[in-house]
């Protein structure tokens, strides 16, 4: 598993972290624990594998959001390895 964290600018509200993470969930179906915080100003996911992150780049930012930063690490495994 790999824990994705984006950087995200103008999100203000709840409303604007559900349509974050909708369009998380548009551009990746894989993605797993999607959730967003206005707050903080980041998003965060769980994948799989390594990707390329540009098409949730793209989906985020026609939403009018803008992406200031990303980073991969490697998730953490569950008790059964998966």
């Amino acid at each position: 598993m790999h824990q994705i964290t984006l950087k995200i600018d103008g999100m203000r509200c709840p409303m604007c972290e559900a349509h974050v993470c909708d369009a998380i969930r548009r551009a990746l179906p894989q993605a797993k624990k999607v959730k967003a915080s206005h707050r903080k100003g980041e998003a965060s996911f769980l994948l799989e594998e390594e990707m390329d992150l540009s098409p949730i780049i793209a989906q985020i930012e026609t939403t009018g959001y803008r992406i200031l930063d990303q980073q991969s690490s490697p998730g953490k495994k569950s008790l059964f390895g998966r």
